[in-house]
């Protein structure tokens, strides 16, 4: 298993305590000098601190002494992503662009209900997945996302939402969905540590019931993902036959229908309480037909299922339309009459493209001869510049 390295952050040297475990903060204190024999209870107050109210000023965790918090500030900080953009839909969804160390960028999006709300998270800037109807599929991946990146983007969602300490009810960010931009399961062993901090009692505490993972069907992790986190499942489904999933999700190439729906069929924690969520793009004249959504409900059949249709969100040259009112009626009547439920998803925050499928940021992968480039025509510009 990969773990993310304790490195600096900044060109003050200091280390980012975000989005590390215990261990890893009380192994960060011990490298810094402190006794190993405190490390470890001086680790659980930062924890505390950190994931419980939501501090970023070691001045104010007032139960370390100030000596401590002295030292702590020479050689430590507690981020955050930048928001550099914060838009706001009419329908009250909330859409971040976020900046990190690098200068590279992923959206975040808050979806609020009457008394709850659930975050959009990225697990990637970019995504390989290229599927077509998605806008971050027409992004190159540029690398993935860390633990405290993920991390970071509930810990912002919190700070503008103003809830710190974490609330134990009345929650408006109440349940985390990991469907942002990337495929999470490429980045399983970071998304995994991120989420065990979420989860954890002594935080943030979220529950794993609370969250979804959504894939496109990296078959091969599935199974881990329920092993170790124990999280809901939502597969990325969008045809019900292989040549034209093919085209629409490429990676089904790789993990054909049958493959995904048998690793489905194995989702350890699968029962009738807990189900397994199939998303389905209404994409006219592709994948909407009444004969698609009878075979939708043969494939799903002795898999505890629910599915999910979301109207094809449109973004700039998309190369696809959203099926009509009543194509979309029908293909859910067909569904739900064969005993699933199939609500329609109502599409939120599309006036601020903050709706599945819309999310991109402007970061793009660059090749080292890029950067050589870019280096070279810096330095050439420098040098004409008068002395």
């Amino acid at each position: 298993m990969t773990r993310d390295r304790v490195a600096p952050t900044a060109a003050d040297g200091r280390v980012d305590l975000l989005g590390l475990t215990r261990a890893e903060i009380a192994a960060a204190l011990t490298a810094a000098g402190e006794p190993e024999k405190g490390a470890k209870m001086r680790a659980s107050q930062l924890w505390h601190w950190i994931y419980y109210r939501g501090a970023t000023d070691f001045a104010v965790m007032t139960t370390l002494a100030k000596d401590m918090r002295e030292r702590l500030a020479d050689h430590f900080s507690v981020g955050r992503p930048l928001a550099s953009r914060d838009l706001k839909s009419s329908d009250g969804t909330r859409k971040w662009l976020l900046k990190f160390a690098d200068g590279e960028e992923a959206e975040c999006v808050h979806i609020p209900e009457d008394d709850r709300g659930a975050l959009c998270v990225s697990s990637q800037v970019g995504c390989t997945l290229t599927c077509k109807f998605c806008h971050t599929g027409t992004m190159k991946l540029v690398r993935n996302l860390n633990a405290g990146e993920i991390v970071g983007q509930v810990m912002l969602a919190r700070d503008h939402l103003e809830e710190w300490p974490s609330p134990k009810d009345g929650r408006m960010l109440s349940n985390i969905v990991m469907m942002g931009m990337g495929e999470p399961l490429y980045n399983f062993d970071t998304v995994a540590k991120a989420l065990k901090i979420v989860m954890d009692n002594e935080g943030i505490a979220i529950s794993k019931r609370r969250i979804t993972l959504s894939t496109a069907g990296v078959v091969p992790m599935i199974r881990r993902c329920g092993e170790e986190l124990g999280v809901n499942l939502a597969i990325s489904l969008h045809a019900v036959r292989d040549d034209i999933r093919d085209q629409i999700v490429p990676l089904n190439r790789k993990y054909p229908i049958a493959e995904l729906l048998r690793a489905c069929a194995e989702y350890p924690g699968l029962s009738n309480a807990r189900r397994i969520t199939f998303e389905y793009v209404m994409l006219k004249g592709v994948n909407d037909t009444p004969a698609d959504a009878k075979e939708l409900v043969r494939l799903l059949q002795g898999i505890p299922a629910k599915v999910n249709l979301i109207p094809f969100n449109p973004w700039p040259d998309a190369p696809y339309e959203c099926s009509t009112d009543e194509t979309i009626r029908k293909f859910s009547d067909i569904v739900f009459n064969a005993g699933y439920s199939s609500p329609v998803r109502t599409p939120r925050g599309r006036d601020i493209m903050a709706a599945c499928g819309q999310l991109k940021s402007a970061s793009v992968k660059r090749s080292k001869a890029d950067i050589l480039r870019e280096q070279a025509a810096k330095e050439a510009a420098a040098a004409a510049l008068p002395v």
